[in-house]
């Protein structure tokens, strides 16, 4: 006669109990990387719009790039896409460009699930990380 053991309730518990205790301990620790990610990488796309203006400045005796459509038209282009008024990576970017100098923000378009902070650039590759996090909106 072959004996069949199988598993008990209480080891299947068991079991449950500890996958349910290490999910507790890595979710939120994986949707903080989150956060961080899309925070780095909105900051990354700043210093990216930035040294575009700021490579048309040097190339035009220091008048800024009034308008983004200049940066991204260009032959050879500045910037290989739009980012003013667009979503990127859970992010809002707003752009204020002039000759005489630029301002660009990044907002999340969530203040708690994509992002916690809002930065700015301004001219001269100035980054500022705003306090109170403002969300982008749609």
């Amino acid at each position: 006669m072959v004996n069949k053991r199988g598993f008990t309730l209480v080891e299947i518990m068991v079991v449950v109990a500890i996958i349910a205790l290490l999910a507790a301990i890595l979710v939120p620790n994986l949707l903080r990387a989150k956060l961080t990610a899309n925070e780095t990488t909105a900051q990354a796309t700043l210093r990216t719009i930035a040294t575009a203006l700021e490579m048309y400045a040097a190339a035009n005796n220091g008048s800024y790039a009034d308008s983004e459509a200049l940066l991204t038209g260009a032959n050879p282009k500045y910037l290989d896409k739009s980012y003013c008024g667009q979503t990127e990576n859970s992010y809002v970017y707003d752009c204020t460009l002039a000759t005489g100098g630029y301002t660009i923000t990044a907002r999340p378009t969530d203040c708690t699930n994509t992002g916690t902070k809002s930065f700015t650039m301004t001219t001269g590759s100035h980054l500022v990380t705003d306090a109170a996090c403002t969300a982008g909106g749609g």
